[in-house]
């Protein structure tokens, strides 16, 4: 038997290869598709064989041909008018009195194609042929007759084939069964009705999964978890049943039910029912899933321990003992002679990396192997998984076994190295001479931009993670761009040499480099370098002299941008000069007694070449937009100074935030074009109503509050537009009865219980149709010296109701008053408060002081870190700045830093401290609040509620 085996593989191999010579194509002739030169005209009069009976009989391969022609006409955009599809459609439904089996599925396939493009009175009349051929006795024509009626009929008409496709669902034939239940499955998905006729087969789709044919029991359990997926419970119990009765023989059904039993698992996490190691478990889903999962580990088809083996991987909060029996089960596959095996085992080793490297530390020596590797991408997981695991005592060694690697790969995957690197990097500081070092000798090699630009945003950001490597690092950045060709490169290189130089301990050794840049490069880095320059002598008294004999030589430059650049620059340096000559310290001084060399505190040149603008000149251009919109703000007699212009927030959090991202993802950067969005002033409403002009400029605006269901009658939404002493409520009224007309529409807000607030005014909206959104408004008073706290007042619409004609809109009879209860409105005190981030938190931390700082420390009820983060900043209302509004995975406890504009103008920021308590859950929150007012600091910090 062995060697009849052997002997029909090479008897197959030959023939393979004898085709494979046959239609050989020799590489310089150019290879011409049979159908390329097609006309839809000839096709059509072809077709016409289909009307002759004889000919279908005789010659079956020609109607074959005629098909293909036809489908390839439709799937190349020579679309077939109405009255030619109908023609055409019509000649091949006789084509089934043909017994040709090609021909048949041609025929199925054409009728599939086309269903949708052709009249559906037109499809229908192949309905009686195909259910005559579903019920057939041929296993062919029952399957794919079944396959082309699903995508014909309707619920209606799929009521009366019911109890052939269940019949069929349950068939000895697993060609058959199969092909009912991928039928079931897209009518499922096609309309709720055929859903709801879908769901009556569970009893016939649980009897398939018992089925021998393998493919028939991945279908079967397809189906079953679709007609289950809203049913939480019956998924559980879908999971439980089948992963203890071990019937599955289908490698791609466990596949399927490892997937269901980890989404079971992800959502019981995600619910709060689990906490702590998935071993010692107390919840009887996570523990018969995880057992289940386990068991995986050891089945006999590689295709599902893999699946097992990604499943645990992947589980949400797992501790290290419970990714043992995963990581061991992917050791065993990086030494299998499969490189698709190899592949998956090291990427989802790369991936645990990320949070478990030491878990993945036992597998260094096989992940050592697999660097010569010939797959280039399982060779680059290879070395960035090595860099996430390796000690610190073998860096030296890997960036010995890299370097010979890099010089052999592609820019796409010394990317990916190169990001390696900086985290490694980030985890052994003491390391950064090594490995900026290693990192620099690349920029001297050849590569693209994109490989370039990864190194040097590596090292840029290692400078900012570890100032110890601020020096070496620049020095390296300065030999780089003396012979670099990217101009986007220099200049960014040379804005940081501006930033940084001038705080190291010999900022004169930078010169040099900056200047051959004046000298030697294009217009853009000329800039780039003066600008720099001015810098190191704003910042560095002792230079001045040295570089204005530099600046000067750029004041003929030929561009316009680098002489105006230079130009600015000694203007203001020589009358710094004139004002603070510099006056060198004595010979004699010892090393500690030499002054700093900084220059004075009211130097004109440190605070116009040095200070930055208090705002981005994106949001100078919003805030000015805002000013301009306000009432009579262009009649107003005084100066237009930074701190008289309005206050603009920040949208949601942009700050940059490290994503993990798969280390598969070897692509390079694209860089992405911003577009460009209008700001709308959400308090140009109220500046529209002249009734309200005299309230002046609005502080800041509130999103839209929703005080009704979206599915209600009257759907209401609240905007709170924010003033020093007032606050105007907009309410969105929208109409959606078709017969009624809303007149006179106004809210009334009940104001009784309230101390702070009073009702001064309404603005009533009149004539809002059906379907039509219009706003009418109610005016609170603040009283100012009450100290502000939440308050919470109870709203209701009230309005005339006017009965219209649908049609026509006209009246229909008389109106009548009508009250509408909607929900209580709340203002918080965080309403009062503007999200405005500040560039340098830490310094204008130290700048506020601790004076009026007030410190406290809350108890809150949470069980995720990143619901409570979410909870401080609804409490506040502030802007999170320095990425702290991201939750970075660990557990440790999160640190906020947040900023923001308080209604009276003072600037506030808060630090809160955010920690889990333990096993029973809860969240400790300590927070200190500065700003110059201390009861404006205490009332943000009573915010917490």
């Amino acid at each position: 038997m062995g060697d009849m085996g052997e002997n029909g593989v090479s008897s197959m191999l030959k023939e393979v290869q004898e085709l494979a010579e046959k239609f050989k194509v020799e590489e310089d002739e150019q290879y011409i598709s049979p159908y390329a030169h097609l006309e839809k005209a000839q096709v059509l009069q072809e077709a016409r064989i289909f009307h002759d009976g004889n000919a279908v009989r005789e010659n079956p391969r020609k109607c074959c041909t005629v098909i293909a022609q036809l489908l390839h006409l439709q799937n190349t955009g020579q679309y077939l008018s109405g009255t030619e599809a109908t023609e055409v459609f019509f000649g091949v439904t006789k084509l089934f009195m043909s017994d040709d089996a090609s021909l048949r599925r041609m025929v199925y396939l054409f009728i599939k194609d086309v269903a949708e493009t052709c009249n559906p009175d037109d499809v229908i009349i192949v309905t009686s042929c195909l259910t005559k051929d579903m019920t057939c006795d041929v296993d062919l024509y029952r399957g794919n007759a079944l396959r082309v009626l699903v995508r014909i009929v309707d619920a209606a008409m799929l009521g009366a084939i019911e109890r052939y496709v269940k019949q069929a669902v349950v068939d000895s034939s697993g060609q058959v069964s199969s092909s009912a239940l991928v039928s079931a499955t897209h009518l499922f998905m096609k309309s709720p009705e055929c859903a709801a006729l879908v769901k009556r087969w569970i009893s016939e789709t649980t009897e398939a999964t018992q089925s021998s044919n393998e493919m028939v029991q991945f279908h079967a359990m397809q189906l079953l978890y679709q007609i289950k997926s809203n049913d939480r419970l019956g998924v559980s119990k879908l999971v439980t049943q089948y992963s203890q009765r071990n019937t599955l023989r289908s490698p791609l059904a466990l596949v399927l039910l490892v997937r269901y039993t980890t989404k079971l698992l992800h959502d019981e996490v995600a619910d709060g029912r689990h906490s702590g190691s998935y071993q010692e478990a107390t919840s009887p889903v996570i523990k018969s899933g995880y057992a289940f999962l386990e068991a995986s580990l050891r089945h006999k088809s590689e295709l599902v321990v893999y699946e097992a083996a990604r499943a645990l991987c992947n589980l949400p909060a797992a501790e290290p003992q419970d990714l043992n029996p995963a990581i061991s089960v992917l050791q065993l596959f990086l030494s299998s002679p499969k490189p698709a095996v190899r592949f998956a085992s090291i990427r989802t080793l790369a991936a645990v990396a990320n949070t478990h490297p030491r878990v993945v530390s036992k597998c260094n020596e096989d992940l050592e192997g697999l660097i010569g590797d010939s797959n280039r991408s399982i060779a680059t997981l290879a070395i960035t998984t090595l860099l996430k695991t390796g000690s610190e005592n073998s860096i030296d060694r890997l960036l010995k076994q890299i370097s010979a690697f890099l010089t052999e790969i592609a820019d796409e995957y010394k990317i990916t190295v190169v990001r390696s690197l900086q985290k490694l990097c980030l985890t052994y500081p003491a390391k950064h001479r090594v490995l900026v070092g290693f990192l620099s000798n690349f920029l001297r090699e050849e590569g693209g931009f994109d490989f370039k630009r990864s190194i040097v945003n590596s090292i840029i950001s290692l400078i900012r993670a570890v100032p110890e490597s601020t020096e070496s690092s620049l020095l390296h950045l300065c030999e780089f761009i003396e012979d670099c060709e990217f101009t986007m490169l220099s200049t960014r290189i040379l804005n940081l040499l501006g930033e940084l130089g001038p705080t190291t301990s010999a900022p004169a050794r930078y010169i040099r480099f900056i200047y051959n840049r004046v000298i030697l490069e294009n217009s853009a880095v000329r800039a780039a370098a003066v600008s720099a320059l001015a810098r190191f002598a704003a910042a560095c008294p002792s230079l001045r002299t040295s570089i204005m004999t530099l600046l000067k030589r750029s004041l003929v430059d030929e561009d316009d941008e680098t002489r105006d650049r230079a130009a600015l620059a000694v203007s203001i340096l020589e009358d710094a000069i004139e004002k603070f000559p510099y006056v060198a310290p004595a010979e004699d001084l010892e090393g500690g007694e030499i002054p700093p060399d900084n220059p004075a505190e009211d130097d004109t040149a440190a605070f116009v070449v040095l200070e930055s603008l208090p705002m981005s000149f994106d949001k100078l251009e919003r805030s000015m937009k805002v000013y301009m919109a306000a009432p009579d703000a262009m009649n107003n007699p005084e100066p237009i100074v930074l701190t008289s212009l309005p206050v603009v927030e920040d949208g949601p959090s942009t700050a940059a935030t490290t994503t993990e991202t798969d280390d598969l993802d070897i692509a390079a950067t694209v860089s992405m074009e911003e577009t460009v969005k209008e700001v709308v002033d959400p308090a140009a409403a109220v500046y529209a109503i002249p009734e309200l002009a005299h309230l002046g400029r609005a502080f800041r605006s509130s999103l839209p509050v929703p005080l009704t269901e979206s599915e209600t009658e009257y759907v209401v939404q609240c905007i709170k537009h924010v003033f020093k002493q007032y606050i105007v409520l907009q309410f969105t009224v929208q109409n959606t009865i078709e017969d009624q007309r809303l007149d006179n529409v106004t809210v009334l807000v009940d104001d009784s219980d309230s101390e702070i607030f009073s009702a001064s005014g309404e603005i009533a909206c009149a004539g809002i149709k059906y379907g039509e959104t219009k706003s009418c408004f109610t005016v609170l008073e603040r009283n100012t010296e009450m100290p502000l706290s939440p308050s919470s007042f109870t709203c209701e619409l009230r309005f005339t109701v006017c009965m219209v004609d649908p049609a026509s809109g006209e009246e229909l009879g008389d109106s009548f008053e009508e009250e509408y209860p909607v929900e209580d409105l709340e203002i918080s005190t965080s309403d009062f408060m503007a999200k405005v981030a500040v560039p340098d938190f830490k310094k204008a931390w130290d700048t506020v002081g601790n004076d009026n700082e007030v410190l406290n420390k809350f108890a809150l009820q949470f069980k995720k870190m990143e619901d409570a983060v979410a909870a401080v900043l609804d409490f506040l209302g502030m802007q999170p700045c320095d990425g702290t509004g991201v939750v970075k995975p660990g557990g440790k406890p999160h640190m906020l830093h947040l900023s923001g504009v308080f209604v009276t103008g003072q600037q506030v920021l808060a630090r809160a401290q955010i920690a889990m308590q333990g096993e029973n859950g809860g969240v400790v929150l300590k927070i200190a609040v500065r700003s110059d007012d201390a009861e404006v600091s205490q009332l943000v910090s009573d915010c917490i509620r």
